[in-house]
């Protein structure tokens, strides 16, 4: 991991971005005890679990919640807030009049993905520490200004990579890394979690209350359609990227950490949509296999990261579902098997989200172990308060470097062909059509900017 750099900015300083206000960060922070004012920006789905787990915390308040759609305020309001007698908080659609809000010292952007990186960086231009649902960027060009913004401003920005945070992954790390598995040569992410088909929706008129124009942000102006709105936005390009990066996100994190690589040469992809003839186009069954350079390893010098997503019938691998007790069931259960298998000269590793065990030898034979959940809402709250990155536990250039897993592996796919890439110039050799879809063609005003 690169130290992060901390650049105190001067009174006097101006930037310009898209009539966003830049109030310049502060790293001083009102004491250990005072309360933290946070915001979340998105409040469906996931949003919801964000204001949840900020109000069970001490010293901290949720005062403001931001959504496009003005429909959910009064249900949420009522839930989390006035039916527990907490104080209303105070409601935005768009979010650049939040930032310019000084009461608010942090967010959470619970947004759809392609509104990650330009929400970040506005928020962290504006002065407010930065929690960013995964993957943090919709592609790569705005994942790399998401880490200069974040590297440049005295504010704490955490990776929605809330695995993190838990003792199991910290406890599998530390396991791998010390040599305990020999070489580690291989990990593997697996994503099988059940999806039925999305079906097909005409075109329709906005519904009353949703300012879509907003919702729509970076992406391209298109007619609005129920299909490209809640959450089934994940299966098009314009917005998600496939469930490599929704639920996947996870589990390619978690094996680049085992693995301890950051970004590799070589990447393969093969897949498709299968069985339902409806308006997804991401695939529902795919196969990414990345390369990695390996120094200090035997024989060819690499390793190698494999990812797979299945939406559909499957079978448990690496013993995944029987484990151990497992307390997440949406995890490992009978219709979805989620987590991560790693590789070594002396044995194999099977892991989910709150258990790892390591079995040794020719005979498998179990041996170590390690389990835990933490909490990635309280990391960030700590790391404000300390003024300590690390306590976050979620560094945003780590955060990037899985997150350009998941869109160098589509980009594999969308071509239909192996690629290779250059980590250090962060281009593809010799393939421009490739090296054109490390970015996007943005919507004014809503440009992620090129001087961050």
């Amino acid at each position: 991991m690169k130290r992060r750099k901390f650049i105190r900015q001067s009174a006097g300083a101006a930037f310009a971005l898209n009539a966003v206000p830049v109030i310049l960060a502060d790293s001083r922070w009102k004491g250990a005890n005072d309360r933290v004012n946070v915001a979340v920006i998105g409040i469906r789905g996931m949003g919801r679990s964000h204001i949840e787990s900020y109000n069970a915390l001490e010293n901290v308040e949720v005062t403001a919640l931001c959504d496009i759609d003005e429909n959910l305020f009064a249900e949420r309001i009522k839930e989390h807030f006035t039916d527990k007698g907490l104080k209303k908080p105070k409601e935005y659609i768009d979010m650049r009049k939040l930032f310019e809000d000084k009461n608010i010292d942090a967010v959470s952007i619970v947004t759809p993905n392609h509104w990650h990186a330009l929400a970040s960086i506005w928020a962290i231009q504006a002065g407010k520490h930065v929690s960013v649902e995964k993957p943090c960027c919709h592609n790569m060009h705005e994942g790399l200004k998401l880490v200069e913004a974040a590297e440049k401003y005295n504010v704490i920005v955490q990776d929605g990579a809330e695995q993190r945070s838990n003792p199991c992954a910290q406890g599998m790390a530390d396991y791998l890394h010390s040599g305990k598995l020999g070489e580690v040569y291989l990990a593997k992410g697996l994503c099988y979690k059940w999806r039925d088909t999305i079906e097909r929706f005409p075109e329709e008129p906005v519904p009353d209350g949703v300012h879509y124009d907003l919702w729509l942000g970076p992406a391209p102006k298109r007619p609005f359609s129920r299909n490209r709105f809640h959450y089934n936005w994940h299966w098009f390009w314009d917005y998600g990227n496939g469930d490599m990066g929704n639920q996947g996100v996870h589990e390619m994190d978690i094996a680049r950490w085992g693995l301890n690589v950051e970004l590799p040469t070589k990447i393969h992809a093969v897949g498709g949509h299968f069985m339902f003839d409806d308006d997804q186009e991401t695939p529902n069954q795919l196969m990414a296999i990345f390369e990695f350079p390996n120094q200090e390893g035997k024989a060819d010098k690499k390793k190698i990261l494999q990812f797979e997503t299945r939406h559909w019938i499957t079978n448990s691998e690496g013993n995944l579902n029987n484990l151990m007790e497992s307390s997440n069931t949406y995890m490992t259960s009978s219709e979805n098997n989620i987590g991560n298998l790693f590789y070594g000269s002396e044995g194999y590793m099977s892991k989910n989200v709150d258990n790892w065990q390591s079995f040794l030898g020719k005979n498998k034979a179990p041996a170590e172990r390690g389990e835990g959940l933490g909490n990635h809402y309280q990391d960030f709250i700590n790391a404000i308060k300390a003024n300590d990155q690390n306590l976050a536990k979620g560094d945003i250039r780590e955060g990037f470097y899985s997150c350009a897993l998941i869109h160098l592996g589509n980009i594999a796919y969308r071509l239909g062909r192996s690629l290779s890439f250059d980590p250090a110039t962060m281009k593809f050799k010799a393939d421009e059509e490739a090296n054109q879809m490390l970015t996007r063609e943005y919507r004014e005003p809503f440009v992620v900017p090129e001087k961050v």
